[in-house]
């Protein structure tokens, strides 16, 4: 101890009096930096104010119930909520055709092919696994109740003639349009409806029933499939040019940076847009008390299949492929959550996730790029759990028995139209009709689903964008190897030659194989020189 005392004086003296550390005890007992505070609300300021915007809409919405607002009270209400709407929905397109081609075109068409296989497997398992979740919880909590009626006078039309075959062939008919212009604000869908005679009678004079036939016409909306599968394959030939192709890749890198600029400055109006949206919905609604207390059993249900998925089923997946903590990344998502659940749309919540993903989370923008625009058209996780537990709600309020058959049909279908519904508010909603119809449901009691629509959609929404980021994860884990090789090969493809030309070998006078360094030519030559000058 005596030793080290002398050590550490002899250091004191050696440093001089300048650098012998604090010089009174009011220094070392200098008051806690909060700064590890302020710091956290800095980088987390949008995320606070989020949060703020939609504790502020639910106090706004149940505040104002009681007075009984006039239509014209609540258009003014809901209409800054409608503008940051269409600010988000605005981006959308521009944001897909851009993030895909850039992020297809970096990639070759081979490694391009292997990502999508990933892709598409990653998201039918897990929607058949949600479609599963659902129809254990629905038959074990019961949600069902023989005596629930419907007291809301709503009137739905029934379409029990759109079967999941007619579906499935829209899938295709959307995934190859015939005209790309019109594919950027229409999609095919199949309906039915009277052949067009000339010379036709009207069939109900008769008392007989219409014969309806199929025909395919166009609804407004994108159809963000068409664009997804035409950017794909645009982007992945375009990145087979070489240099030809360099200057169209960087045009529309260019376009996403200035879409994602743009994303920034509308972020700053979400907390007024949010809180607008909430209020609005909650305002809207007839009567919350009676909704709820008739209804909860359903909500609950949806409510623990969705926050078991995502506190379980999704953080197992993540640990298991990446051996990382996954609540971390669940929390590094919190923002483009709060997005989703108050928009009720995943595309509406991309350019947030965007930034999530490839700002603090440090994910490649190469797989974002080339799955999220697919997974918010494609991968409906909350659909999926939704549509299995509102059938089986249907069938257990009308008393009908689902024996396995029933059940597997119910989970076949669910899964199915959940890959065909578009990322658009309340879309599940029509596709609950197709599943009803595998299993000769009733359709008319889908009515009281509407009721309660506005906050289950808001909750099985945040599956679906969860599902997209932690696909993008565990693909990116999967397509390491793939993207160091692509890495290696623009590297290679930027060197003279394909060979590195370091100045270590320059000043070394090291010769390569076909490539003969400029300092052993030098020694050549003077060699040569030295040679003459003799003779």
């Amino acid at each position: 101890m005596e030793k080290s005392g002398r050590f550490s004086e002899y250091l004191f003296v050696k440093m001089g009096p300048g650098d012998r550390g604090p010089k009174t005890t009011e220094d070392r007992s200098a008051p806690i930096d909060h700064s590890g505070v302020k710091k956290w609300l800095l980088d987390n300021t949008m995320l606070v104010v989020t949060l703020a915007g939609v504790i502020t809409g639910i106090a706004i919405g149940f505040g104002l119930r009681p007075y009984h607002l006039g239509p014209d009270a609540l258009m003014i209400i809901s209409y800054p909520g409608e503008l940051f709407m269409r600010l988000l929905k605005l981006m959308i397109l521009p944001l897909i055709i851009a993030s895909l081609i850039a992020g297809s075109a970096s990639l070759n068409a081979k490694m391009s092919g292997k990502i999508a296989v990933r892709t598409l497997l990653y998201f039918i398992l897990t929607s058949m696994f949600n479609a599963f979740l659902g129809i254990l919880l629905s038959v074990m909590i019961h949600p069902g109740k023989p005596e629930l009626k419907d007291d809301f006078g709503m009137a739905f039309e029934n379409k029990r003639d759109h079967s999941i075959l007619d579906s499935l062939l829209d899938i295709g008919r959307n995934i190859f349009p015939d005209n790309i212009v019109q594919a950027a604000f229409q999609q095919a869908h199949t309906v039915y409806a009277e052949p067009k005679t000339l010379f036709a009678k009207n069939a109900t004079e008769n008392g007989t029933e219409p014969v309806l036939v199929r025909d395919i016409s166009y609804r407004s909306g994108t159809n963000t499939l068409g664009l997804v599968f035409f950017c794909l394959v645009f982007g992945s030939l375009l990145g087979t040019l070489g240099p030809k192709g360099k200057v169209v890749i960087d045009f529309f890198q260019a376009i996403f940076e200035v879409i994602m600029k743009m994303v920034t400055g509308v972020m700053w109006f979400t907390p007024v847009g949010v809180s607008s949206v909430i209020a609005g919905k909650i305002l809207g609604v007839s009567n919350v008390g009676q909704v709820m207390s008739q209804l909860a059993w359903f909500i609950a249900t949806v409510a623990v299949g969705v926050f078991l998925y995502q506190l379980i089923v999704m953080q197992l997946i993540y640990f298991i492929f990446l051996r990382r903590n996954p609540y971390k990344f669940y929390w590094g998502l919190s923002q483009a959550m709060l997005t989703a659940s108050a928009t009720a749309s995943t595309a509406a919540a991309l350019p947030v996730t965007f930034r999530a993903m490839e700002g603090p989370l440090n994910i490649d923008s190469r797989i974002t790029r080339f799955v999220l625009p697919i997974g918010c058209n494609i991968n409906m996780d909350g659909t999926a759990l939704f549509l299995a537990v509102a059938s089986v709600f249907v069938c257990q309020m009308n008393n009908l028995h689902l024996g396995f058959a029933q059940l597997a049909t119910i989970f076949l279908t669910s899964t199915a139209a959940s890959v065909s519904s578009a990322s658009v508010p309340s879309a599940a909603m029509v596709l609950l009709l197709v599943v009803l119809a595998a299993v000769d449901a009733p359709t008319h009691d889908v009515s009281l689903l509407f009721a309660v629509d506005w906050l289950v959609d808001r909750i099985r929404t945040t599956n679906n964008m969860l599902g997209d980021c932690y696909a993008a994860a565990v693909v990116e884990k999967l397509s390491k190897n793939e993207l160091m090789a692509c890495d290696a090969a623009s590297m290679d493809q930027s060197l003279p030659n394909g060979l590195p030309t370091s100045n270590t070998e320059l000043e070394i006078g090291i010769v390569t194989p076909g490539n003969k360094s400029i300092a052993s030519d030098d020694v050549i030559i003077d060699m040569h020189l030295h040679n003459t000058n003799r003779l």
